[in-house]
């Protein structure tokens, strides 16, 4: 009896307490190897994501052998001649998607280009006259260097490029340039920023060469 009290008064409530601390540090290190095997997990999710990336992406090289840019550059940088610009821009590129829908590469591409260039620059010069301009266009397709710049998921390195070129007037003002072929379309967005504007082929086309 008196045994079963000291127990009760002494001995229990210790025993307890080193039961509960055992536990306590059971259940801390059990939440540490759980946080640590999560962020080993997303690490490794990371890792191959990047992988898979860095793979997928074509390079300069390999972009400049399958696209053809474009460039037009306005006669000035007044606003007058910034705005025919982009109605030049507008005609331009809704002729191109339809003009090089068939096209299966580069060198089709090149190709319909070559064999559309007064027709490019009749639809140039109709748009400088109806706008009220005078002067007229010239098209040539020639290697230019570009920077870098992202369409959407689409990204293009800074390089040279084979590029349709289109001066208006004298060709002095700031330049607009996009993809000719597969025909990008870029139209203003209600931001006031540019989004990608494409048919269903044009897509297809830009992810098979992205590997997407």
């Amino acid at each position: 009896m008196y045994q079963t009290l000291l127990y009760k008064i002494c001995l229990r409530p210790f025993i307890l307490q080193k039961s509960g601390n055992t536990l306590r540090m059971k259940k801390s290190v059990r939440k540490t190897i759980i946080l640590i095997f999560a962020v080993l997990t997303l690490a490794a999710i990371a890792l191959v994501t990047l992988c898979a990336c860095t793979e997928s992406a074509p390079t300069q090289a390999e972009l400049a052998n399958s696209c053809i840019r474009i460039h037009i550059r306005a006669n000035s940088n007044s606003d007058e001649d910034q705005t025919v610009k982009l109605a030049v821009r507008d005609e331009i590129t809704a002729y191109l998607q339809t003009a090089l829908a068939s096209c299966k590469d580069k060198t089709d591409a090149t190709n319909v280009l070559s064999k559309e260039r007064n027709n490019l620059i009749r639809i140039a010069n109709n748009t400088l006259a109806a706008n009220g301009f005078d002067y007229k266009s010239s098209i040539r397709i020639d290697n230019e260097y570009f920077p870098d710049r992202v369409y959407e998921d689409y990204t293009f390195p800074a390089g040279n490029y084979d590029a349709v070129v289109i001066n208006l007037g004298s060709g002095n003002g700031d330049n607009w340039w996009c993809v000719a072929f597969p025909p990008l379309c870029f139209v203003p967005s209600t931001q006031g920023g540019e989004k990608i504007v494409y048919k269903s082929w044009i897509k297809e086309t830009l992810d098979k060469l992205f590997k997407k």
